[in-house]
């Protein structure tokens, strides 16, 4: 498995049809910095809105994984997602024209082919690995899935139908490039005869035909073509919960096994997974808007930032993803700088807001990676702009968004703080991490 995190060298663009819209959607993946993650970009909707592809946006697993997030949808995307995480990206930003990627041949071959013709990137910062400490086991159902600790990345499933004349197959198989292009991505989706009907029915399947999809029917296999591997089926299984486990946001390290595993199994279980990672970093979760995410408090903060008063400038952190956090900071009367700034007419001044931002942007470095121990410093801003005055009683949201980053050393964030849902100040930042014994 790969030590460091990965990205695509170049731009690179396929149109087709989708499978259950109909609709024909362009695709194109786009390099990404390190920590960025999986995101999806909505750009037929206004705003261009964004989906991050983790688990908590799960919003639906019928025939297929759906996503959302800021008022965007997106369906069906494991096989895009299985594609990356087979070839080893970490960081990729896929923008879409619609709300469902194509099916092509109901294959993710079509997808490792346009990811090798972009090419792949090594970064400078280092993959955040899950590696299980002990089995973790997930049942749904009368589906299962359990991972066991292991020195690589290893799938075996089991699926049979015992209603059907299609024979029980199981498949075993170590994870990497060159396994997935070969052995995984061809493999193709797969229904049964008499799910159609319900499908059509459901307004499901719009965009499917033989072409893109094999049908069982009793023990007839209704294709374009035969089969590529002998246990196809099961090998489209390990596909889809390859794309269902990237949904954990980082990789994994560990040998999964399954029973007749289905996409709501497969996302039941990385929620479990993604569970872990949370306690075991230490972190909170809220919820909005159905979905969870991190969060500290003003201890582990203080364990985090080495700023102390009067100069801590956030007082919990309500978000943190890879790539994002929101910061709160509560502006009371008894701040210090008010007996100064002024006397009768108290106004935060401009320079600390900017503070609140750089060490919300120094949260977000020092949780990422291996930067645990370290210092962020503020190092320049530009385009920085003063909307409004704040004042005794405002609270303060602080959001920043990495923008840039070279490793896990500098990096360049867009930056806000809003009052009243109004932009009070905004500014790009630059800064830098580094050892404790280092620092000016």
């Amino acid at each position: 498995m790969f030590e460091f995190q990965h990205t695509i060298k170049e731009p690179v663009e396929v149109t087709g049809v989708s499978l259950h819209t109909g609709e024909k959607t362009t695709l194109q993946f786009k390099p990404a910095p390190a920590n960025h993650g999986i995101r999806f970009q909505r750009m037929d909707l206004p705003g261009e809105p964004v989906v991050h592809a983790l688990v908590e946006n799960v919003l639906d697993t019928q025939r297929g994984t759906t996503i959302g997030e800021n008022g965007a949808v997106i369906h069906t995307v494991e096989h895009v997602l299985s594609t990356l995480t087979g070839l080893g990206i970490d960081n990729v930003l896929i923008q879409i024209s619609g709300s469902e990627p194509p099916i092509f041949d109901g294959s993710a071959k079509t997808y490792a082919e346009a990811v090798k013709r972009a090419g792949i990137e090594q970064l400078s910062a280092k993959r955040d690995v899950f590696i299980p400490e002990a089995p973790v086991f997930f049942r749904s159902n009368g589906s299962s899935l359990v991972i066991l600790p292991g020195d690589q990345f290893e799938i075996s499933c089991t699926i049979s139908f015992p209603n059907q004349l299609l024979d029980s197959q199981f498949l075993n198989i170590k994870i990497g490039p060159d396994t997935f292009e070969k052995e995984i991505a061809p493999a193709r989706t797969f229904c049964f005869y008499e799910e159609v009907k319900p499908l059509l029915d459901s307004g499901l399947i719009k965009g499917g035909s033989l072409e893109c999809a094999i049908v069982v029917k009793g023990d007839e296999i209704l294709s374009k073509e035969a089969l590529r591997f002998r246990d196809e089926f099961v090998r489209h299984k390990i596909l889809d919960i390859l794309g269902d486990v990237t949904l954990l946001g980082r990789p994994v390290r560990g040998h999964i096994m399954a029973v007749r595993p289905g996409h709501g199994t497969n996302t039941g279980f990385t929620k479990k997974l993604r569970d872990i990672v949370l306690k075991k970093r230490g972190a909170k979760k809220y919820s909005a808007e159905g979905a969870s995410y991190e969060q500290m408090d003003i201890v582990e903060l203080l364990n985090t930032l080495p700023h102390r008063y009067p100069f801590i400038m956030v007082d919990r952190i309500l978000r943190l993803e890879a790539t994002h956090c929101v910061g709160l900071k509560n502006v009371t009367i008894n701040e210090p700088f008010f007996q100064g700034h002024f006397p009768g007419h108290p106004v935060m001044p401009g320079v600390l807001q900017l503070e609140a931002m750089a060490q919300v942007a120094g949260i977000l470095m020092l949780k990422a990676g291996d930067n645990a121990g370290k210092i962020a410093y503020f190092m320049s801003a530009d385009k920085v702009k003063f909307r409004k005055p704040v004042q005794p009683g405002d609270q303060l949201i602080i959001e920043v968004e990495l923008t840039k980053s070279r490793g896990n050393r500098l990096a360049k964030a867009q930056c806000r703080i809003l009052v009243d849902n109004e932009i009070a100040s905004e500014a790009e930042l630059m800064f830098s991490i580094l050892d404790k014994d280092k620092g000016a």
